[in-house]
């Protein structure tokens, strides 16, 4: 379960306000929250994997506990941050990955059970990331509903608070997306075949 949203947004304001204990103590409550995180992404989606979960968080915690002071708005924000940057890192390791071996030891994952949701099976991180970004070029809030919902673990509530939209909305946005970047996958495997 996430962090209780009060004390969890209570720190990011203090810490937004300069007081660097608040975003240590930040760190300390969401900790667990985002190896859980990790961890998923590994032992679900990402078998072969040389990197662990807890040197993601690690990486994750230098990005977002460097100098730069981000200006919190709450819970879901941070984790939507969390989401963006675990995201860039699965992606940055998985492009040395495939360089390294020009195309040999690809991450594979599941998309099967995203919230409960069901989606395309045994796809590419890679692919997944190229068919994202497409997605991003042709709707903007769709491709981050699947970054808050996929990378950041975000419920439907949650995601919708940090857009700014309704359930229902949300909804929509993640079955179009769900469904787009099924077909963008589906047809990726066909001009490989």
């Amino acid at each position: 379960m996430p962090p209780e949203t009060a004390p969890l947004t209570k720190m990011l304001m203090e810490w937004r306000n300069g007081d660097r204990d608040a975003g240590n103590r930040l760190f300390a409550a969401a900790y667990q929250e985002l190896r859980r995180l990790a961890e998923w992404h590994f032992q679900r989606e990402c078998q072969g994997l040389t990197m662990q979960a807890t040197a993601i968080v690690h990486e994750l915690y230098l990005k977002l506990f460097g100098d730069e002071v981000v200006d919190w708005q709450d819970r879901a924000h941070f984790f939507a941050v969390a989401a963006q940057q675990i995201r860039r890192l699965l992606i940055d390791h998985a492009r040395a990955r495939h360089a390294e071996k020009r195309g040999g030891g690809r991450m594979r994952l599941s998309l099967t059970e995203i919230n409960g949701v069901a989606a395309p099976a045994d796809e590419d991180l890679l692919e997944l990331d190229e068919a994202l970004s497409r997605l991003q070029a042709l709707d903007p809030r769709a491709a981050g509903i699947v970054e808050l919902r996929y990378f950041g673990g975000l419920t439907e509530k949650e995601a919708a608070e940090v857009v700014g939209i309704s359930v229902a909305t949300l909804k929509r946005d993640w079955e179009f997306a769900r469904v787009w970047l099924t077909r963008q996958l589906a047809s990726r495997d066909d001009t490989l075949a």
